[in-house]
Parts: structure tokens; sequence; C-alpha cells
């Protein structure tokens, strides 16, 4: 007999949990708290902090003191609650699959955070002297060098903080080095069908023109169209190895020399890099700058962790136009290479004010270290393993995009197994809540109709892998055998709000609370 099993049953007789179309009288759903805006809780006249009374005019702020803060007051305990609540409505990736494809949502490492929050690396300011900040740039000069040796690059830039802002980076790199050539002629940049939208709008955004690429039938990139798109007027090619659809790029070497041969450079979005570190050296390949989103690839998932973090590698022609600042050596030890001068002459400038996101830096050195060399292979292979037996074990109630062949890191499906059903893929999304699962990434990448696309990475279970199948199958049986629609229709029926108008949410955003009495008006 099991725990389970002994004394009063834990639900009540032939019900089952959360039993549709029962409503608590206050809101509240078992131990799951109704919880209110924190503007709405009330208690305006007190605090649970204790401020000294203002002793200074505020006369040097030319008239641009706020009156009325309008912030709620709240004691301690009711804070500490208000907050306990809302996590409890928050899906994390602590408690179950995050299965966002293309964003490598993984475990985060707790000896990781450990390290993290060290004091010689929690506590530094950017403006300490350097003298005091010698271990910080060490640990900046190791990461980068693993960096390097990793992707089989000879340059890195550490200080983007993302994988946009490494996007912005590699362009301004390749438009430097066109400038100091006297090619800044070139400005159309070619990017594919299946890009990540940030590509096209990084390209935008430094001033370049964008044109689109066509993709073949296999979901990869068409290399005659490339061919035929090439020319003086190019300034690079934004290529993502692993693509969007989940497949490695087979014509990437032939891509690289076509790019090459036309005087352009490759960029290659390393947003997906977890799916071949320690397996590919994106340098071999011919790629001439890449983002590296240590956030996905290194430790923390993007949003987990706090801010993220997205060093470039570069090749040895964009290496000397890299922002500043880097770490150099020398008599008195570690320094940062600031100054437009030396070996950063032809540095176009900097990416932020300081030197890039120091938590990250040193997450991301502890995974390298923790892991070894063949530990960050077996992330790689693990991740695709993971995302195969996903589209194995789904196959068959699901429609893959590509059926043909393995997939990398993540499988992706399209909506054709719901033909006829009257289910669409936000009614399977909303249903996964239901579940207790994050719903996959929706309708993206746009060149696969009500795509899902769905990311295991390495580090779940073949238990936990088993158990989000057994949900998903679950649910596209139950939307096949035309089974109540309004599971499908009017979910999620067990979160703490049900279906939102998304579309309205979008077009008239409330981004500030206001009281009722104004918002009236």
């Amino acid at each position: 007999m099991t725990m389970n099993t002994v004394g009063r049953p834990t639900r009540p007789e032939g019900a089952a949990a959360g039993a549709e179309g029962f409503q608590s009288l206050t809101g509240a759903r078992g131990l799951v708290q109704d919880e209110p805006l924190i503007f709405e809780l009330g208690g305006w006249t007190k605090t649970g902090v204790d401020l000294p009374d203002v002793t200074e005019d505020a006369d040097d702020l030319a008239g641009l003191t706020r009156a009325g803060l309008e912030l709620p007051g709240l004691s301690e305990p009711e804070a500490m609650r208000h907050f306990v609540r809302l996590s409890q409505k928050n899906h994390a990736i602590d408690l179950a699959l995050y299965p966002l494809g293309s964003c490598t949502m993984k475990h985060n490492p707790r000896l990781n955070e450990k390290a993290a929050r060290m004091a010689g690396f929690a506590d530094l300011h950017p403006l300490q002297p350097v003298s005091t900040t010698q271990g910080a740039l060490a640990l900046m000069d190791r990461l980068a060098h693993w960096l390097k040796t990793l992707t089989g690059m000879p340059g890195v830039a550490l200080s983007p903080k993302a994988g946009a802002h490494g996007e912005l980076c590699g362009l301004l790199c390749i438009k430097a080095a066109h400038e100091a050539a006297g090619q800044g002629s070139r400005r159309t940049v070619l990017v594919p069908t299946s890009a990540h939208g940030t590509n096209p709008a990084t390209a935008a955004f430094v001033g370049y023109t964008v044109t689109e690429i066509a993709q073949t039938a296999d979901g990869r990139v068409d290399l005659a169209d490339l061919e035929a798109k090439l020319g003086d007027h190019v300034a690079a090619i934004m290529v993502t190895n692993p693509n969007t659809c989940g497949l490695f790029e087979r014509d990437i070497i032939d891509i690289a020399k076509l790019t090459h041969a036309a005087g352009a450079y490759f960029y290659c979005d390393g947003a997906n890099f977890n799916a071949i570190v320690g397996r590919v050296r994106p340098g071999d390949l011919g790629v001439d700058a890449m983002h590296i989103n240590l956030h996905k690839t290194f430790s923390t998932p993007h949003g987990g962790g706090g801010p993220g973090a997205g060093p470039v590698v570069l090749s040895a022609a964009l290496a000397p136009f890299a922002p500043a600042p880097w770490v150099v050596s020398g008599e008195a030890g570690l320094a940062l290479a600031e100054a437009a001068e030396g070996e950063a002459a032809q540095a176009f400038g900097r990416m932020c004010a300081f030197h890039g996101q120091m938590g990250m830096f040193v997450r991301a050195y502890a995974y390298m270290l923790s892991h070894g060399a063949d530990g960050l292979r077996q992330v790689a292979e693990d991740a695709v393993l993971n995302a195969n037996y996903i589209k194995a074990r789904l196959g068959d109630v699901m429609t893959p995009a590509f059926p043909d062949g393995p997939c990398m890191h993540e499988a992706l499906f399209d909506d054709r197994w719901l033909d006829g059903t009257g289910v669409t893929t936000l009614d399977i999304a909303k249903a996964m809540i239901d579940e207790g699962f994050h719903p996959m990434t929706m309708y993206f990448p746009l060149v696969v109709h009500g795509a899902m696309l769905i990311e295991p990475t390495e580090t779940e279970s073949k238990r936990e892998l088993d158990r989000f199948c057994d949900a998903l199958r679950a649910l596209a049986l139950a939307a096949k055998g035309n089974d109540d629609k309004d599971r499908f229709k009017n979910a999620p029926h067990l979160a703490p709000l049900r279906r939102l108008d998304e579309t309205l949410a979008a077009r008239k955003p409330k981004l500030a609370w206001r009281p009722e009495t104004l918002a009236a008006e």
C-alpha cells in the first residue's frame, strides 16, 4: 500500500481534480489564492519600511518633482504574500518542461547561481579601479578564450547584452570593415525566409536594405536563389544554423564560399548554438561573425536568471573592428582596452556604457568548467536526441513539417493533422495549459502553416519527455475524435484566468494602472 492509498481518498469519489464547472466562493482554487493587482490591495497610508523625513528640498530638479506617487502601501507580510501568490500562477522551468522552440529554456544549474552570487563578482562596480577587479578580468579573459576555442574564431566581443544586441554588433563590424576597404556602397543584407525576426529588423536598424532568400521544400536555404541575389551590392548574409525549422544547413560551406566570392560577409545567428556546441566550430564552416546567447547555451535560459548576454565571435577579417572594451594583459596585470588606439584603433566604438553582464559571464564560465569538453559535446548530443525522441513519439498523431530525416535540437510540426477537426494550433496551445504545460512556440517559423515548434533541451529526462508526449498525444486524439470541442475552444479551463482577447490586448494594451475614478474619465 502506498502513501497515496493510506487513509481517506485525496479526491472526492468519482470526481476529477478541478472538476469542470466548479467555482469556489472566494475565487481561490484550493491552495492557489486569488490575488488582485498590488494597486488594488488598498492600505495607501501604511508601509512596511520606515523612512526618515525628507530634509532637503528639490529645487535642483527644475520643477520636475512628481506630486502623488500613488504607490500602494503594504505591510511586510502583505507584500510577501502578494508576490508568493503571484509566483503560484507562473509556469517555470523548475515546475515542468518549458517547450518553447528556438528559445532553449533549459534547467538553470544552481552551482552557476552560487558562483554568480559570490561577493567578489556580485558586488563589483564598473567604475572600480582596475587594480581591484583583476579576478573578474581574468574570468572574462578565460571566458573569451573558451568562446573562441569552441567556435574556432580568433576574436570575440563580450559586451553585447543579448542576441539582437549581438546581431547589431556583428553588422556594425561588417559595416566598418566594408567602409575601411572602400566598399561602403554595399547596402544590402540577404536573409532567409525562415530567419528569426530580429535578423531583418537589425539589418534595417543599421541602415541596410533587406532582401529575402527563398527556402527549399526541405526547409533549408535555396542555394540557387542565394547565388542569384549575391553581387557587389551585398554587404552580408544572415543565416541561422541550425535554422528555425530545426534543421542543419547542409550546404553551409557552399553558402560561405558563394558569399565570400561575392565580397560579402557571413553572419551566423548563433541562437541555436546549443545544438552544436562541442560538435561543430562555426569558424570551420566559413562564418565571419556569430553571436552566442550565453544565457541560453551556457547556463540560464533567458528570463530565468536576470539579464542576458550575447558575445559576438569574429573572424580574422572582422576582429580588428570589434567594439571596445576588451581585456588586455600588460606589466601591471590585466586591463581593458577602451581608447581607439593601438590594437583598438579600428574599433567601431562601444556597444554599451560598460563591459557586459558580469553575472552571465560567471554563470557561463562555471557551466563550461563543470561540463568540460566531453560534457559540452554531450549537451549538443542530448539536445538533438531529445528533440528526435519527441518527433518520433508524436509523429503518428501530429504531422512533422519536415518528416524526412532527423531534426536537430527542436521538432517542428504543422497543423495538417488538425484538418477537419475545427481545432486550431492556438486551441491546442491553450489546452496544454490545462495539462500543466507551457505551450510550445506557435505559428513560428512563418514558413510553416500553423507551426508548433518544440525544443525540449538536453536537460529533460526520458520520464519528463514521456509525460509531455503523453499529454500532447491525449490532446491530439481528443481533437481528432471530435470530442467535446469546448475542451479546446474555451481552454484554458483551469488557469487563474480564462482565455484572453489577445488581439484586443495587443492593439489596446493597458500599460499602467489608474484608479477607477480616473480610468472612467
